[in-house]
This record gives structure tokens, C-alpha cells and sequence, in this order.
């Protein structure tokens, strides 16, 4: 099922979900197993820097959540065979993982937490939660849109309203045009799935108060304010959070600034 490269000690291989979806992952290094879950629009490639990092030390695995990449797709879409994918990985590497999860990926690890899968320690990065005051409203109105958009299979634009707060409108424009484009707009419709995993939008003080394993939680220190307080408050509800802020960095956080943290969290296990 799979094939190996001995030269760059990788794996490709393909896992089979719960519902029969084939998951596409990679797999790097030699070590305790780390599973690398993206966020929105990003792929098992996204992640490929931070693994390539890792792998001095742990069997990094990076993989196309459903509906990206060389992943397939089920429908309907729910959180639940999200959480079956990560499973089936945990599975693949021996049963039990360490999991680092980015922006709407740490939510979907969280989840995964709290359904009670194998995780050994987890670490999140910026998980797109908000606790200011409105949120819950706020997001009820975006996800309508967004989804709306979707099903009417209009990608692009549903594209263009999720990078709104994230770009300068001089940058989207830039970015309509570019060669990245096109792929952007060919996942898009997974926007959809990274809404679903965030629930209301707001932190899920309840849930996360029965996830037991350890979690680290990692914001950016040039990260908006809202970003940050929602990441502190993530780590205060969670019975074995910590708290970290990378000094300078946003919610774009540099790998090379990133890898040691999480290096010197999962080998403390």
C-alpha cells in the first residue's frame, strides 16, 4: 500500500476512513509518531516545512484532510468523519500520537481529543475561536453567507469573503490573479467543513474540560488581541493546558520559530 523513498526516509501512503474515504498522508523521519493537522485551505504540501523540521526526531505524518489533494471526499460532510480520518492515521503509526494541529486544524484535533481518540500530547496553534462579546452572532451571519455561496457553487467568491479579514484589499486583488488561484478555489467548498468543526465560533469551555491528555497552546505575539485572549482562554479550560506566545510572530507563524517548541513539548513525553 505503500512506497518508500530510503534516500529522504519517506512514506506516501493512503488509510482508509470509517465510511470508506482514502485519506492521503505522508510520513517523514524515524521516532515517536506526530500527526501534523492542517487549517483551512492547506494540504499534507502546507505542512511539508514544519515536517520536514520534525524529522530529526519523530515520525512526522502530514496528510490531505478529506476533500484536498489526493484525499477523497464523502458526503454529507460531518465532524465526526473528520474525526475518523485521524483515527485511521492513529491506526497507520501504532495506535497512539502525539498531534499538533494548525488554526482551524487544532480545533479539529481538540474535537478529536474530546471524542476520546489515542492522543498522546497535543498541541494546537491559534485555534480560530473568539470569545468577544457578539461572536457567537458574528459568526452565525459569516458561516451563512459563506455556506450559502457554496452551495450555490459559487467557489470564488466564497473564497474572497473568507480571505477578507485576513488580507488587505490591495492583497486579495493580487491574489484573484495569481497562479495560486486556481487550487485555492479547488478546496474552497472545504470551508464549509472547517465552519462545522468550529461549532458556534466560540471557545467550548464545556468540551474541552473533559480532554485529560496534555495540550499546548501556541499563539503568535503579533497576533490580533482577540486571537491571543481566545488562545488563553482555550488553555484555562483545558485541566492540562499550557500557555505559550511566540514573541513576533502572527497567525502565518514561521516554522523554523514554531519547530523547536514543539520539538521540546512532544519529547517530553
Amino acid at each position: 500500500m505503500d512506497e518508500a523513498n530510503s534516500t529522504l526516509s519517506r512514506v506516501r501512503g493512503r488509510v482508509v476512513s470509517g465510511d470508506g474515504t482514502r485519506i492521503a498522508y505522508e510520513r517523514r523521519g524515524e521516532g515517536p509518531p506526530v500527526i501534523l493537522v492542517s487549517g483551512a485551505l492547506c494540504t499534507a504540501e502546507s505542512e511539508r516545512p514544519l515536517a520536514e523540521l520534525l524529522a530529526p526526531h519523530f515520525s512526522v505524518v502530514t496528510y490531505d484532510r478529506r476533500g484536498r489533494g489526493g484525499s477523497g471526499d464523502t458526503r454529507p460532510y460531518t465532524v465526526e468523519r473528520e474525526i475518523d480520518d485521524l483515527a485511521a492515521l492513529l491506526d497507520e503509526v501504532g495506535g497512539r500520537a502525539g498531534v499538533h494541529g494548525m488554526s482551524s486544524g487544532g480545533a479539529l484535533a481538540l474535537a478529536a481529543a474530546g471524542a476520546g481518540l489515542s492522543i498522546g500530547q497535543l498541541s494546537v496553534y491559534e485555534p480560530p475561536f473568539s470569545a468577544e462579546p457578539g461572536a457567537r452572532e458574528t459568526y452565525a451571519a459569516r458561516r451563512h453567507r459563506l455556506t450559502g455561496l457554496l452551495d450555490r457553487g459559487e467557489r470564488g467568491a466564497a473564497l474572497e469573503l473568507f480571505l477578507a479579514d485576513a488580507a488587505a484589499p490591495e492583497a486579495l486583488a493580487g491574489m484573484r490573479g495569481s497562479a495560486a488561484w486556481p487550487a485555492l478555489e479547488a478546496v474552497a467548498h472545504t470551508l464549509a467543513y472547517d465552519q462545522a468543526v468550529l461549532g458556534d465560533g466560540t471557545v467550548p469551555a464545556e468540551r474541552l474540560a473533559g480532554i485529560h491528555a496534555r495540550v499546548l497552546v501556541v499563539d503568535g505575539g503579533a497576533s490580533p488581541a482577540w486571537t491571543r485572549r481566545a488562545a488563553q482562554l482555550v488553555s484555562t479550560a483545558l485541566p492540562r493546558g499550557r500557555h505559550r506566545t511566540l514573541t513576533g510572530q502572527t497567525h502565518a507563524v514561521a516554522p523554523h520559530v514554531l519547530a523547536p517548541v514543539l520539538d521540546a513539548f512532544f519529547a517530553d513525553e
